[in-house]
């Protein structure tokens, strides 16, 4: 339960008005997609009743982007994206886990008391804080991209690579998780495009070689992608000469964005210790990052697999982690 602070009068200072109160909660937890509500439903569990800051305009996660999901475990049928994060919800507040749809602005980790500023203004204060802000893809920024997101344009090979069989379809990028995608995706796709806006790659040698022995990929060189065409779903894309200028069509059934993610990391920067990836450095497969009483889980520690099991499960981690913290805080007779 939140621990109550009581500010007393200095000596020789006149009355206060009253006895002012200031509520320090066990945990709080920044962000909303599967590895926020996990925390929430384990740390609740446990009796620490964690506030779950859910953000006002990306509460859910990436996977309130996301139509079909059928890599879930526990869903036979598929679930649809947002239908997953609201069960979760709901299960976090089952148990006692407090959600608020708002914006956090600022943080300050150092001292044993974390504190979380607010976009309403309001300021909420911890003894531990888990972070689960997750990552952002990497998008192109084009007309269409967004329209169609989820009715054929992707960003997630093996969440959507299913429902591409037999189809045409292209990847963009030029780096080792675009080459791995691509070659990922010939398992369902009769052909995949690689576009790339040089005339070289940045992929690793065994990457390059794994794409250009498979025969179902062609690379569409100095090309960038201008426009994604469709109406109810993807039907082709523009493509832009990066050397002469010159624009032609390309049909397809599928594009796949594979151009790099960045972790949401920027409350962070100047307090947390980050990994050569961007991501916040925790010790080894706990949540523990570099401040104690501070926790990360998800997308914003995982530059490899950032998937939603694997988010899901790194949430587990850090609620226990954090449990664990906080009563080591008790027993130790902290405040």
């Amino acid at each position: 339960m939140p621990r109550d602070y009581h500010v007393l009068n200095e000596p020789g200072a006149a009355p206060a008005p009253a006895t002012r109160e200031k509520h320090v909660r066990q945990l709080i937890i920044i962000g909303s997609g599967p590895a926020g509500y996990t925390a929430a439903v384990y740390a609740a569990r446990a009796n620490l009743s964690p506030l779950v800051i859910a953000s006002s305009v990306e509460a859910g996660g990436e996977l309130m982007n996301t139509t079909d999901v059928e890599n879930f475990p526990g869903f036979p049928e598929g679930v649809q994206g947002p239908e997953l994060m609201t069960k979760m919800q709901e299960q976090a507040e089952k148990f006692g886990a407090e959600v608020v749809y708002d914006d956090v602005v600022s943080v300050d980790l150092a001292g044993p008391v974390k504190t979380v500023s607010l976009g309403s203004g309001k300021v909420e204060e911890a003894d531990a804080v888990i972070f689960a802000t997750g990552s952002a893809y990497r998008k192109i920024g084009i007309e269409g991209e967004e329209r169609l997101s989820g009715r054929g344009v992707s960003w997630c090979a093996t969440c959507d690579g299913f429902f591409f069989r037999e189809r045409t379809i292209a990847v963009v990028g030029g780096g080792d998780s675009a080459m791995e995608e691509a070659t990922f995706l010939t398992r369902f796709a009769s052909k995949v495009y690689v576009i790339h806006r040089r005339d070289e790659l940045r992929a690793s040698k065994i990457m390059q070689q794994r794409a250009f022995a498979n025969e179902k990929i062609e690379f569409v060189w100095n090309s960038e992608v201008i426009d994604v065409l469709g109406d109810e779903a993807v039907t082709g894309i523009v493509l832009r000469d990066t050397v002469d200028g010159s624009t032609r069509e390309l049909a397809l059934d599928g594009l796949f964005v594979a151009i790099g993610n960045d972790p949401r990391v920027h409350l962070v920067h100047d307090q947390l210790e980050l990994t050569g990836e961007g991501t916040i450095r925790v010790d080894g497969r706990s949540s523990r990052t570099s401040i104690p009483g501070v926790f990360a889980a998800g997308d914003v520690i995982d530059p490899t697999y950032r998937q939603a099991v694997t988010a899901a499960a790194s949430g587990t981690v850090a609620a226990l982690d954090a449990e664990h913290y906080l009563a080591a805080l008790g027993e130790a007779g902290t405040p």
